[in-house]
């Protein structure tokens, strides 16, 4: 009988026991009374249907549930590191197999082309929209310069805009399916000189952009030009391979004349060899060359030390949340968490982020242009023993005159500006130790006081601020250097010899 059964009929008996009169009263205690009763032997009755596992089995149950749940520090710590582990792994394998890295620099004679040149490339490249073109466009248009829109993809201030010329060194990226280029924007106008260096200085291959027009070609090419500088500079500071772009074919004064290309190319090329480059090998022949990327992706890279000490020369430093260096790093690789030394400070400082091509990466190696963010090392923190790069204020140096001044002679107490790496330094010609034989290349015995045009000397040179320096046999990049007066480059050479500051 179900429990709904037993309450009618409970109903029913309390009706029978009071004479068949209900009455409120009596209804609700009978009721109550039976009901609960009826309740007790109901709860009874599902009981002793259900089986009450007994002590031992829950024991063991409740044992099971906890094992799932308690927390296992050791095994715990050990995954942490089996995944981090895999990460940096799996990171540096990206890097492994990142493509190759080439920086060039854009060099020539003011007007030439190069600011428009590396905008057509970024344009054809996908780096500039459509959108941002017309924005460019328009612009130029507004200041009369309808022409050089696409050189404002480079030329980012606006007094280089106004003027029509570069002023600083312009900086961007672009790949190929093979390689990754990062392009270098340097000034031609002579006043800017120093500022070219500094891009020469922070590449691998140079680009020499020569205008075809008539007259500009020969302005830029005769004595006094920064065609034939800029070539002697590249070489100077290392660019042992330089692509020469034969630009403005289009100028009504040329019309894409071949003639006019063999009238500069018979030019340009004795000058080139002249300079230590190797012409040679002709890859773009006139009438079936390769294209202008094709050219730069088969270039090959230069030598590098990715396992030397780390050297990189700081051009520039700035305040971001902590202090940012920027630079090329020449030997060596870097790590996010190393501990370095800035020189000739000697202040150890910890990396605690690097960014290459505006990404932040992990590791970097030699090559890269980099932003480099650092934090000081308190004294309590362990601070590594590493090589850091030799301090000077004095060195011996084989130099190569070029052009003096006014037919100048050059002799002890000359005095010049020095352009080495990153650095720019007042420097004096402190004694002239010998002149070398420019048939046999050797010192020559006899004394000597002074030198005049085209002469070779070996010459003890000063400064008055400590540098950073390395011999050109240990480190080229940080051993070549040239020298320069009134705004003209006089000299060039490379460190034989150090002396401690």
């Amino acid at each position: 009988m179900d429990l709904e059964a037993e309450i009618r009929a409970l109903q029913l008996d309390s009706s029978d026991e009071n004479n068949g009169v209900v009455t409120p009263e009596n209804h609700n205690s009978v009721g109550v009374e039976k009901l609960d009763k009826a309740a007790e032997d109901l709860k009874d009755e599902v009981q002793e249907s259900v089986p009450v596992p007994d002590e031992q089995q829950a024991s063991e149950d409740h044992d099971q549930v906890m094992l799932h749940t308690k927390h296992n520090p050791a095994k715990a710590k050990e995954k942490a590191a089996q995944e981090k582990a895999a990460k940096e792994e799996a990171e540096e394998k990206a890097e492994a197999n990142k493509k190759r890295h080439l920086n060039v620099v854009f060099i020539g004679h003011v007007d030439a082309g190069k600011s428009t040149i590396g905008g057509q490339i970024l344009f054809l490249s996908g780096q500039v929209d459509d959108r941002q073109i017309q924005k460019y466009e328009k612009e130029a248009k507004d200041k009369c310069r309808e022409s050089w829109y696409m050189a404002y993809i480079m030329d980012t201030n606006e007094e280089e805009r106004v003027k029509g010329i570069t002023v600083e060194i312009g900086r961007a990226h672009f790949e190929t399916q093979s390689t990754r280029f990062t392009i270098l924007d340097a000034p031609g106008h002579k006043s800017y000189v120093h500022t070219m260096i500094s891009g020469a200085s922070q590449a691998d291959i140079g680009v020499l952009v020569i205008s075809a027009r008539k007259g500009e070609f020969e302005t830029g090419f005769e004595r006094g030009g920064q065609t034939r500088e800029h070539v002697l500079l590249a070489k100077t500071f290392g660019l042992s391979k330089l692509i020469i772009v034969v630009n403005k074919m289009d100028d009504p004064t040329v019309r894409w004349s071949k003639e006019r290309y063999d009238e500069i190319e018979q030019k340009i090329v004795p000058f080139l060899k002249a300079s230590g480059y190797n012409t040679k090998k002709d890859v773009c022949p006139w009438w079936s060359g390769p294209s202008f990327f094709e050219v730069l992706d088969s270039i090959e890279i230069p030598p590098r030390d990715p396992n030397g000490p780390f050297r990189m020369p700081i051009i520039d430093k700035f305040r971001d949340m902590g202090t940012v260096v920027m630079g090329k790093v020449e030997s060596g690789s870097i790590r996010e968490g190393d501990s370095l030394v800035v020189m000739p400070n000697k202040e150890h400082v910890k990396v605690v982020g690097i960014y290459c091509d505006e990404d932040k990466v992990k590791r970097a190696g030699p090559g890269e242009n980099l932003r480099v963010r650092i934090t000081g090392i308190e004294d309590d923190e362990d601070k590594v023993k590493l090589k850091p790069v030799p301090v000077v204020t004095e060195f011996v140096a084989q130099l190569q005159i070029l052009e003096l001044l006014d037919n100048a002679i050059f002799t002890a107490g000359y005095k010049a500006i020095l352009h080495i790496h990153a650095v720019v330094e007042e420097c004096e010609i402190v004694e002239l130790k010998s002149q070398i034989d420019l048939k046999t290349r050797k010192p020559m015995k006899k004394k000597v006081l002074f030198v005049k045009n085209g002469a070779a000397v070996v010459c003890r040179i000063q400064v008055l601020n400590s540098i950073c320096i390395e011999k050109f046999a240990d480190f080229p990049q940080l051993g070549r250097f040239t020298l320069r007066t009134e705004g003209k480059t006089i000299a060039v050479g490379k460190v034989t010899e150090l002396s401690s500051a």
